[in-house]
C-alpha cells in the first residue's frame, strides 16, 4: 500500500475504515511523548552547556531556549511526516494523518508544531479546544488540516 497516497497498488482507495483517537488516548500519549522528550532535551542540553557554559541568563539562555526548540522539532517533525507517528503515539496506537488519510509532508509537520508551540505558550488553548471541537481536534489539527486516528 502506497501510504503517501492511501491507495493500495492497484489504484483502489484504501477501504479500511477511520476512527478518530480518543481524548484519552491522545492524552496518554502526549505524557509518554512528554517523558521521551524531556530526557531526550536531558541528553541534547550537555553539548549545549559544554560550547555555551552558564546558560541561566543573557544570550546564552535565549539561545538554550531556541535550541530546545530546535530539538524537539528535529524530533516531532520528521516523525510525523514520515509516518505520522512518534514513539509515543506508535504505543497508544495513534496516528497523524491528513483529512484524506495520508501522511502529512515536512511543510504540514513543521506547521503543526509550530501551532502547537503556540497553542502552549496560550497556556494550552488550542488542546482545550479539543473539548469544543465537534471531531475533538486540537486547534493546531484543524488549522493544518491534520487529524488524529486510531492506527491499525
Amino acid at each position: 500500500m502506497d501510504r503517501a497516497q492511501g491507495r493500495s497498488e492497484h489504484g483502489n482507495a484504501a477501504a479500511r475504515p477511520v476512527t478518530p483517537a480518543g481524548l484519552v488516548r491522545r492524552a496518554f500519549s502526549a505524557l509518554y511523548d512528554l517523558v521521551l522528550i524531556a530526557a531526550l532535551l536531558l541528553v541534547a542540553t550537555f553539548p549545549f552547556l559544554a560550547l555555551a557554559g552558564d546558560s541561566t541568563s543573557g544570550v546564552q539562555r535565549n539561545l538554550l531556549q531556541f535550541y530546545v526548540l530546535v530539538v524537539a522539532g528535529a524530533y516531532f517533525i520528521p516523525c510525523w511526516a514520515l509516518g505520522g507517528q512518534t514513539l509515543a503515539m506508535k504505543t497508544w496506537r495513534v496516528r497523524l494523518t491528513m483529512a484524506d488519510g495520508s501522511v502529512p509532508g515536512v511543510p504540514v509537520a513543521l506547521k503543526r508544531y509550530l501551532l502547537a508551540l503556540l497553542s502552549i505558550a496560550l497556556a494550552g488553548t488550542g488542546f482545550l479546544w479539543a473539548f469544543l471541537d465537534r471531531d475533538r481536534q486540537f486547534l493546531h489539527d484543524r488549522l493544518c488540516g491534520t487529524r488524529l486516528v486510531m492506527a491499525s
